[in-house]
């Protein structure tokens, strides 16, 4: 049985992959940072597919905990076949208010733990000469950018770039590729003022933002074998968004 491990998994779209691979007869390793309460419910919502989970608290901006957290994985389930760099924070303002410790929060969330993680867990993956790095970018990294989020579009951006190199570092043993997300319904966009969402399903040319269970098809299927030819490639999931 294959085992993944999903930063950020105890809600959002984390949650909706955790939930994807387990149906995929995967086991489950949920890390959360704060969201305790919410992991483990989703760890009991686990159960009925017949996998093993474990929750582990790690604060991805920690190398040492990232460390540790690895350790108790490869202790708990000997190795990783996939990681999936997904958490990650935005601190939206307007350009004015925007400040080096927040940005640097959100590069140390979004950008240095991806890559940290990624050290460390690709080191077991090398070990048996097979794995799958996903990374969880967004179009922000690409063109759709936002001066109240240039913090957060320049970390996915950052993200992206990182794909690209780790791929090439890996290789011809893991793949590493990452989702361009667009909009997503969760719970940080709920929200969202109306007449902003508006404009913004508007841009997209199904008229709608992204349920998580559809970006989560899209991170599984890159870990499958009828993907296992995709590699360092960056794949747009955002409903067809146009820049009228």
């Amino acid at each position: 049985m294959q085992t993944v491990l999903i930063t950020g998994s105890s809600r959002g779209l984390g949650r909706s992959i955790a939930i994807k691979y387990a149906q995929n007869n995967y086991n489950i390793i949920i890390n959360y940072n704060k969201s305790k309460k919410e992991a483990e419910e989703l760890k009991e919502e686990l159960k009925k597919y017949n996998i093993e989970t474990i929750l582990i608290k790690a604060d991805i901006t920690k190398e040492e905990e990232i460390k540790q957290m690895i350790k108790k994985a490869i202790q708990k389930f000997q190795k990783i076949d996939v990681l999936i760099n997904n958490a990650a924070i935005a601190i939206d303002t307007i350009f004015e208010e925007k400040n080096k410790k927040n940005f640097q929060k959100i590069i140390d969330t979004n950008l240095i733990g991806p890559f940290l993680i990624s050290k460390y867990v690709a080191q077991h993956m090398l070990e048996q000469k097979q794995g799958n790095i996903i990374n969880i970018t967004s179009t922000n990294g690409i063109d759709t950018y936002y001066p109240e989020s240039l913090d957060y579009d320049a970390s996915k951006a950052g993200l992206i770039s990182l794909t690209h190199n780790l791929a090439v570092n890996y290789a011809p043993f893991i793949n590493v590729n990452a989702i361009a997300a667009g909009w997503i319904n969760t719970d940080m966009n709920k929200n969202m003022d109306e007449k902003f969402k508006h404009q913004e399903e508007n841009k997209i040319l199904l008229k709608r933002f992204a349920q998580p269970e559809e970006i989560a098809d899209v991170v599984y299927f890159l870990s499958t074998k009828e993907a296992k030819y995709i590699n360092n490639e960056i794949i747009r999931v955002d409903g067809g968004t146009y820049h009228a």
